[in-house]
């Protein structure tokens, strides 16, 4: 038999469902056995009995993606895969946008020339369907599911992206008929423009009003909207970058039903708060404008406790990588703009998964298996990628990452690999950083060195999803 190209010696394995000791044989760019006292690879790497757990997927970034409003990403499929792979993320699943006036394949069409030769690792797309006209839901969506494009996403938020709510249940009753995935964006697009309204006539223009004029009502409120459609058509969706309790209320109650609504959360609900925002004079606050905003402290331990528990199936970076300086990024409308002329997002694809390893596994609130779960095998089952990816299988590609744990690191912009010149995150200490991060079985970081290729990583046409049903709440027999 062929000889192993890699083995992976003294590795303590997690996958989503158990944890066990082994050496890892990979061949060919797939894990070829998994045992003790394996056959010499050709080259060998000592584990010493970290873990060795299953790459990151990230279910939800922006890369490269096409603005209205002369913004423009910092991240392209190069940097943005280079700066994943060095934080232990080996695929990514950005967004093919489609823009009003535009055909649905024609956005799919210009997202593939974006990533052509470019990424590093493997990559699949995610469309945004931002006019459904007739075409679009009778032919274009149908063929493109069909065709490996098996999850979209839909905004109820944003002048240039928002559907209407009859849009929003002729796109669902589409997904439901091709059995693809829907995420949800859940915010009420009026209450935010009335109250955005008043707060600028007000004269209240800094960073720190986007989080006035985005309050937990206006979130719970979609959230229940979203919900409710969904339960009309009787179709799954993701409710995405969910940031506090009302929604997390709606959500828990909905599973609670039996309904099939999952949620995802971010980093910046678990880091950050409202009052990172800044202050009425400081237009720094603008690296922190995403939406939802950040909530408080409080907030924060309710999303830490729907990790925990099993609200949220997904945890994703919701890396949208503008810039701070310079004329096409948070400052596209200049220096002191309004708080709503300020594009939202935030980076943290290289961040997500030890921020999350750090103060959730080694800080005693999460264990590896949920990790796992939340940041790899969820994912990969929630967007048809299983068992190919998201787990540490005979036949799964040998995305694997070895963690370094009791590193005692700051997270410092000039340590990362993105394109922009900012992370929210900058002085937060982190306790694992990935030693080794093997993308289709060949190293693409190891020991703080970058070694991927451009180009080398593949598209992936996905398979319809098969997500595990959300847990239903326990309550409590008093």
């Amino acid at each position: 038999m062929k000889p192993f190209d890699l083995v992976i010696r003294n590795a303590r394995c997690a996958t989503a469902a158990d944890v066990f000791d082994a050496d890892i044989g990979i061949r060919d760019g797939r894990i070829a056995a998994l045992g003790q006292g394996l056959a010499a690879g050709r080259e060998e790497v000592d584990a010493a009995g970290r873990w060795v757990l299953p790459g990151g997927i990230d279910g939800h970034c922006h890369l490269d993606q096409p603005m209205s409003d002369g913004s423009k990403m910092a991240d392209d499929f190069l940097t943005g895969t280079r700066s994943a792979a060095c934080g232990g993320t080996t695929t990514v699943i950005p967004f093919a946008c489609q823009l009003k006036g535009q055909s649905l394949r024609a956005a799919v069409e210009d997202y593939h020339r974006r990533a052509e030769g470019k990424a590093a690792i493997d990559y699949a797309f995610h469309m945004i369907v931002s006019d459904p006209t007739p075409q679009v839901l009778a032919e274009e969506l149908p063929a493109l599911i069909a065709e490996g494009y098996s999850s979209f996403k839909i905004y109820m938020t944003y002048d240039d992206l928002k559907l209407a709510d009859r849009q929003i249940i002729d796109v669902l009753a589409v997904a439901r008929d091709a059995g693809a995935m829907v995420m949800m964006h859940a915010e009420n697009t009026d209450c935010i423009a009335w109250l955005t309204e008043r707060l600028l006539k007000a004269g209240r223009r800094a960073p720190r009003y986007h989080a006035a004029a985005r309050p937990m009502l206006v979130e719970r409120e979609a959230t229940h909207r979203a919900i409710s459609y969904a339960e009309l058509v009787d179709v799954p969706i993701l409710i995405v970058h969910v940031s506090g309790r009302e929604a997390v209320e709606q959500i828990r109650w909905a599973q609670g039903q039996g309904l099939r609504i999952y949620a995802e959360t971010c980093p910046q609900y678990l880091f950050l708060t409202a009052e990172d925002l800044g202050s009425d004079d400081d237009f720094h606050g603008a690296k922190c404008i995403c939406s939802p905003p950040p909530r408080d402290k409080a907030n924060q331990q309710v999303i830490w406790d729907g990790l925990e528990s099993g609200v949220f199936q997904v945890f994703s970076s919701d890396h949208a990588p503008f810039r701070f300086a310079g004329p096409d990024g948070k400052q596209v409308a200049g220096a002191d703009a309004s708080f709503d002329q300020v594009p939202n997002g935030i980076p943290g694809l290289e961040t997500r998964l030890a921020l999350l390893f750090s103060h959730g596994v080694l800080g005693g609130r999460l264990d590896i298996c949920r990790f796992v779960a939340l940041t790899s095998t969820n994912v990969a089952k929630m967007y048809g990628l299983y068992p190919r990816k998201g787990s540490i299988a005979v036949g799964a590609d040998a995305d694997l990452v070895i963690w370094d744990t009791g590193v005692e690191r700051v997270i410092r912009n000039a340590d990362l690999h993105h394109a922009v010149d900012y992370t929210p995150y900058e002085g937060l200490r982190v306790d694992a950083w990935p030693a080794l991060t093997l993308a289709r079985g060949r190293a693409v970081w190891r020991d703080g060195a970058y070694l991927g290729e451009a180009g080398r990583g593949e598209f992936l046409r996905c398979a319809l999803p098969t997500p595990a049903q959300p847990k239903p709440r326990v309550e409590d027999p008093a």
